[in-house]
């Protein structure tokens, strides 16, 4: 069966939104899954299940979605020649989503997933007798360490290096895409998403988001602290379990110890700073309707970005809110860290975008859809709901008047 659209990581969070849209588009698709990942199929319809999918939907996904096992860091994808150039022929578009986006990964795995994954990718389209375009999924973020000022589509350097391994990998998996669309003069269309979010409710059948990876960390942090690191403030014991560490913590909720400060840590960041973060399935929805459009024959970049950032102090308070812990942002590196802020400088891939002030520029996107192109808010709200607690967003811990006159004791 000849299938004309194929697409990688398509059991990952966006790539399960980007096959729903696909499917919109096509008659069916053919998956590249990582072999010994498990079911990718049933992963797949879990996700239309729980994501609301009608019921005739589910019905024909296993006649329209063909699953083929692949290993991106292997030369023919791990495929045997026959095997590997009947999928090249069959091909009229290649998607690539897979990836990682670990951002305290060491370079070289990252290479070997986000760079050697894309090459492979490549040599895929490059087989194929029918020139299939090329869909490559990067991100905004490839604009690196630079924290402020507007960063354009067409900008593509590493002047300002990188805040961690992931960006890096990301930027040279885009040069790499740029190198071969010369060398072969085909056309691909790069994606370049920002921060993906949602507020589907997380279930244990469905990936994680970044923010929940973020979560988790500034929570496994704080237990790893301990009660006699964090002192009095510390939550305790609570922390050690999973469920636990979903209460909402600080005043104005009825049966927990309101009186009972949570434990305060500092953050190099700014407080106007600002960060974009949009829906997964808007972001789906504008790359597959770009998709659509004919390519210029080169390297078309598009930021599939909100067109309003959202505050990083909106951040902090869902961070403060999930993890128990207040978060005090401060212009520098506190010079006598306390526990928990040590334990917290391992992540640092994490913790420096609290600094960001960056705009991500997306005329091209909102000059070729309109109006469409406009996504709905992401607020407060709608981040909670995304990360599942089911009881309301707590009252934030008021920062103090200013954090450097805080006594460093008074930090967990």
């Amino acid at each position: 069966m000849v299938v004309p659209v194929a697409l990688t990581g398509a059991t990952g969070f966006l790539g399960l939104r980007l096959l729903r849209q696909l499917l919109a588009a096509h008659r069916s698709v053919t998956v590249l899954a990582h072999a010994g990942s498990g079911d990718a199929l049933h992963r797949i319809t879990r996700f239309f299940e729980l994501s609301g999918a009608p019921g005739p939907l589910l019905a024909e996904l296993p006649d329209r979605v063909r699953v083929v096992e692949t290993d991106l860091e292997r030369p023919r994808l791990g495929l045997s020649a026959p095997a590997f150039h009947e999928l090249a022929d069959g091909l009229d578009a290649l998607w690539h989503s897979a990836g990682s986006i670990n951002l305290e990964g060491d370079l070289p795995q990252l290479r070997r997933t986000n760079v050697d994954g894309t090459r492979r990718v490549l040599e895929l389209a490059a087989a194929g007798r029918r020139k299939p375009v090329v869909h490559h999924v990067s991100t905004a973020f490839v604009a690196g360490a630079r924290r402020d000022g507007v960063a354009y589509e067409d900008e593509l350097d590493d002047a300002s290096g990188f805040e961690n391994a992931y960006e890096r990998s990301k930027y040279e998996a885009e040069k790499l895409v740029h190198a071969w669309s010369r060398e072969h003069g085909r056309p691909v269309v790069v994606l370049r998403p920002s921060i993906l979010v949602t507020d589907l409710p997380p279930h244990p059948d469905l990936p994680s988001h970044p923010l929940q990876v973020i979560e988790r960390i500034l929570s496994d942090v704080r237990r790893t602290a301990g009660p006699e690191d964090g002192g009095p403030e510390d939550g305790g014991p609570e922390h050690a379990n999973p469920a636990a560490r979903r209460r909402p913590h600080g005043p104005g909720h009825p049966g927990l110890r309101a009186a009972v400060p949570r434990p305060r840590v500092r953050l190099v960041g700014q407080p106007a700073g600002r960060l974009n973060l949009t829906q997964v399935e808007h972001a789906a929805e504008v790359m597959v309707r770009l998709a659509g459009r004919t390519p210029s024959g080169g390297v078309d970049t598009y930021h599939v970005v909100h067109d309003r950032d959202v505050p990083v102090r909106t951040v902090v308070a869902l961070l403060e809110g999930l993890s128990g812990i207040a978060i005090d942002l401060v212009a520098t590196k506190p010079g006598a860290p306390s526990a928990l802020e040590a334990l917290l400088d391992f992540y640092p891939g994490m913790t420096a975008y609290l600094g960001h002030r960056r705009r991500f520029d997306d005329t091209r996107v909102r000059t070729l859809l309109g109006p469409s192109a406009v996504s709905a808010p992401v607020d407060l709200g709608y981040l909670w709901s995304g990360l599942g607690p089911a009881e309301p967003l707590p009252a934030p811990t008021p920062p103090p008047v200013s954090p450097a006159t805080v006594p460093s004791d008074r930090y967990a």
